[in-house]
């Protein structure tokens, strides 16, 4: 097993958002960073534990804890035109970009990036290095750990 951090604008999705989905379920749609592809596709599987991430908003941070609910599948919106993230290279026979399904377990008091700086268990995690901008980030055990144990308060 596996565990990730994944980011989501609130504006785009946000853990009310998926908390009122059909099985409260969404499609992790529109990535269009290579690495990122490369984890929903090459790494992710069913069950995976997943940290739900607030960006790009007020107040970053953990919003909620998820699991990978899909083995990743071709991302529609590569192939709508009048989508943004419509790419005109990608074809039904040679898509470009993946997603997988990512299923709410709970939703939790925010975990501001502020609160996960303050804990030495957690300075290699990748979201809190300099210049990290990737929206998928691959969690060590340890961290994952940390956070659902010593964190998470319901």
């Amino acid at each position: 097993m596996r565990y990730w951090l994944m980011k989501s604008e609130p504006g785009d999705v946000s853990i009310d958002d998926l908390a009122a989905l059909p099985d409260q379920t969404v499609a992790w749609y529109g990535v269009r960073n290579y690495q990122a592809r490369n984890f929903m596709r090459d790494q992710m599987k069913v069950g995976d534990g997943v940290l739900f991430y607030h960006s790009n908003c007020k107040g970053p941070g953990i919003a909620g804890i998820a699991r990978v609910g899909s083995e990743a599948y071709p991302d529609a919106t590569q192939f709508e035109r009048a989508s943004k993230y419509f790419d005109p290279k990608a074809t039904p026979e040679q898509p470009r970009w993946f997603n997988v399904d990512v299923q709410l377990v709970k939703k939790i008091a925010l975990i501001s990036i502020g609160e996960l700086r303050k804990y030495p268990e957690l300075e290699r995690m990748r979201t809190l290095q300099r210049g990290n901008r990737l929206s998928i980030t691959p969690l060590d055990p340890a961290e994952w750990k940390f956070i659902v144990t010593r964190l998470v308060h319901s």
